[in-house]
């Protein structure tokens, strides 16, 4: 296990925070061991890490892995990464916009990787969003984020939680919570608690559907306004009703059910009934 320096590096090159970028730099070596035991990777493994930030966690995921590929936005902080890893051979710092990248053309098109990252809070549902819609050939996922958006990664139907993201994740993964972090792992602190969780891909989605762009519009459209039946939730889908209607008996579904009430193979049912009366 590493010494964590993550406060003597900033001092060392007098780096300044960026609220903007959500920057929040480990310095507990615990949380670090815990990351990379979590993630499972091994000597054959490739990782794609996101958001280094001055490399704490860089240095351990390359003692642990065949390939470290981290890619960093933040302009200041790429001389710094290349100073600390000029001697390490299986690090290769990538100045780029994660949300603007094919990490397939990064690491090889036909190589699997792993994610492992301390994700800034503002691009945590768009970067899970981006892996799991964008095909990726990525067999796992661990990531550090803000407890509340874990609970609602978990969550299950019937509570509060429970939403787009909640489907989206749970249709393409299992999910595991690593465990919680507070906010003093941190420099800065940030005002909430993290978690560690991890996703593992499923071979195949959960539930069978038919047309999986049509599948999320609907879930979107459900959870757009909560309060809301399904059946008036569903209006903004432009879909006439007398196949709503019966779409719903088909699929066993009362109507006035909201969309926190159903599981993911009852969303698959609904839209897969709903697009084989559209198109019969």
């Amino acid at each position: 296990m590493i010494n964590i320096n993550t406060k003597d590096i900033v001092k060392k090159y007098g780096f300044k925070f960026s609220k903007s970028l959500g920057q929040n730099f480990l310095i507990d070596s615990s949380v670090v061991r815990d990351i990379v035991e979590g993630s499972n990777i091994d000597k054959d493994d490739t990782v794609i890490e996101i958001g280094p930030g001055v490399g704490t966690l860089t240095k351990e995921l390359s003692l642990n892995c065949k390939k470290v590929y981290s890619i960093e936005i933040d302009s200041k902080l790429i001389p710094i990464l290349k100073e600390e890893f000029k001697e390490c051979n299986n690090v290769e710092v990538i100045h780029k916009d994660a949300m603007k990248v094919n990490f397939n053309e990064i690491v090889g098109e036909n190589t699997n990787f792993k994610v492992v990252a301390n994700l800034p809070y503002y691009i945590t549902t768009p970067i899970i969003s981006k892996l799991l819609l964008g095909k990726y050939n990525f067999n796992s996922l661990t990531i550090m984020i803000q407890k509340e958006v874990a609970d609602r990664i978990n969550a299950k139907p019937n509570c509060k939680e429970y939403g787009s993201i909640s489907i989206l994740v749970q249709y393409y993964c299992n999910a595991y919570t690593i465990r919680k972090v507070p906010p003093q792992s941190f420099i800065p602190q940030p005002k909430v608690e993290s978690t560690i969780i991890k996703l593992d891909k499923l071979d195949t989605p959960r539930a069978y559907v038919k047309d999986e762009k049509f599948f999320f519009e609907l879930i979107r459209s459900s959870f757009n306004m909560r309060r809301k039946t399904l059946k008036n939730a569903l209006k903004n889908l432009k879909i006439p009703n007398d196949i709503i209607e019966f779409s719903f008996k088909e699929s066993n579904i009362d109507p006035k059910r909201r969309g926190e009430t159903l599981t993911i193979e009852e969303f698959a049912k609904l839209s897969n009934n709903i697009l084989n009366l559209i198109n019969n």
